[in-house]
């Protein structure tokens, strides 16, 4: 979990906006929590914009609204029903805490064609699937897309990211490459091979 320091904060239009002291991996649609500000900012909430601008309320049509010549940094924008509140110093805390569960170990422990695989082999497993999620999950939003965390966005990423799994499953014990037979060659790592980023949607951003 990932918690940040919160520096200043204002409510418009029943929308708060709190700016964080460093920039952040938090995401449009992800849940946060927020602690230590006030009552009326106080409280778990999704985030709908990440405004790199200052906010200034919102037009008819219900359009987020920004004063272009006022750029503020690291900023976090959620819906709160409540009296507007000029912009002012705070503190307190965000607490972002992304967890991602698209695949599973049972995923993982198919594509491998383990069979039934030991109890070591199911803890492995585990930490293989735990990453890969957080890992692939990571990836596509350094890339621009926005997911959720608990429903795979497609077939292809659902995919790749078993591939990325096994492929940590495969390289266990390893320095830098898969466990082979040494008459059969020396079979590079492909952990992040080309299928998968293809797979992902990396490095092809903001893509339908």
């Amino acid at each position: 979990m990932a918690t940040y320091t919160v520096t200043n904060k204002y409510l418009v239009d029943n929308y708060a906006v709190l700016q964080l002291l460093t920039p952040n991996e938090i995401a449009v649609g992800q849940s946060i929590t927020v602690a230590g500000v006030d009552a009326t900012f106080n409280g778990t909430a999704s985030v709908v914009a990440i405004p790199q601008h200052l906010f200034i309320g919102v037009d008819t049509q219900g359009d987020l609204l920004y004063d272009y010549q006022i750029p503020i940094q690291n900023q976090v924008l959620y819906a709160k029903t409540a009296s507007d509140v000029e912009r002012t110093a705070a503190t307190g805390t965000i607490a972002y805490n992304p967890v991602c569960t698209w695949i599973t170990a049972t995923n993982i422990e198919d594509w491998l064609g383990i069979g039934t695989a030991t109890a070591a082999d199911t803890t492995f497993l585990t930490q293989c699937a735990a990453a890969a999620n957080a890992f692939c999950y990571r990836r596509r939003q350094e890339a621009g897309y926005i997911d959720s965390l608990t429903t795979s966005p497609s077939g292809d990423v659902t995919l790749g990211t078993i591939q990325y799994g096994g492929a940590l499953y495969r390289q266990r014990g390893s320095i830098d490459v898969f466990a082979s037979f040494s008459e059969m060659g020396t079979a590079p790592t492909t952990g992040l091979s080309p299928i998968i980023k293809q797979l992902l949607g990396i490095s092809r951003p903001q893509v339908a």
